[in-house]
């Protein structure tokens, strides 16, 4: 296994709307998770129910649907446009991993809000900082709607898993293999 890049092998980046796509997308869900989880805290754990807990709900619910939407859009836009070709030193194994890692944020980043615009649906809780809700897209049923929650948890979770496999894979290309995995995004860093 080689540890340096091929000299001679070109870098082909991310085009600049898929980098801001995928950038924009980093910073929503890295403000997500976060407020999930303490929104979650707030008002199941400590069952405090103020304005800021609601601040908190809405703000997450508002973020998802912007994220789906960004998502969706991304993913149009690589079935129109495509991806650069992998970077040439890749072993085959890392470009499997790669792409199974990256297909699977892909639909993580769609089920994850989609099974919380469920959720909200079914409670329901379509209204959004009182300026306009959003349209439900199942009947009301509680029951349900704590199942769904449940579910939207889980997925959650398994997106940290594979953002955290993602960062850790691109850092390891950056630092320790030195080639230019990290450079199709972050055109700056070519070696």
């Amino acid at each position: 296994m080689s540890t340096t890049p091929q000299a001679s092998a070109p870098v082909r980046t991310y085009s600049p709307l898929a980098r801001t796509l995928h950038w924009v997308t980093v910073v929503l869900v890295a403000l997500q998770v976060p407020v999930g989880v303490w929104m979650v805290y707030r008002g199941n754990t400590l069952n405090l129910w103020d304005k800021l807990t609601g601040a908190l709900y809405n703000g997450h619910k508002l973020v998802g649907v912007t994220i789906l939407v960004l998502v969706l859009w991304r993913l149009a836009y690589r079935f129109a446009r495509g991806a650069p070709p992998d970077e040439p030193t890749l072993e085959p194994w890392q470009r499997l991993a790669s792409h199974a890692n990256h297909w699977g944020l892909y639909l993580l980043l769609i089920a994850v809000p989609v099974a919380g615009y469920v959720g909200v649906s079914l409670y329901p809780a379509l209204d959004i900082f009182g300026l306009f809700k959003l349209p439900a897209v199942v009947a009301p049923d509680k029951a349900a709607a704590s199942t769904v929650f449940a579910v939207h948890g889980v997925l959650a979770l398994l997106l940290v898993a594979l953002v955290a496999v993602h960062v850790a894979a691109a850092l390891y290309h950056h630092l320790v293999r030195k080639d230019n995995v990290l450079a199709r995004m972050i055109p700056r860093l070519r070696r």
